[in-house]
């Protein structure tokens, strides 16, 4: 379960099957916070780099 700061709510929409950064809580390790979405060219390139 994640979630999403007001910071990035108002900007990005974020839906079932994107490519999302997480860092986990300290305190609650199956929570955890979205810290950024990756447009479908971001996630080609990470892909063809093998980053992903």
């Amino acid at each position: 379960m994640a979630r999403i700061p007001g910071k990035l709510k108002k900007r990005i929409w974020i839906r079932e099957g994107d490519v999302v950064i997480v860092v986990p809580w300290e305190f609650q390790d199956e929570k955890a916070d979205v810290v950024w979405r990756y447009t479908n060219p971001q996630v080609e390139w990470l892909e063809k780099k093998g980053y992903l």
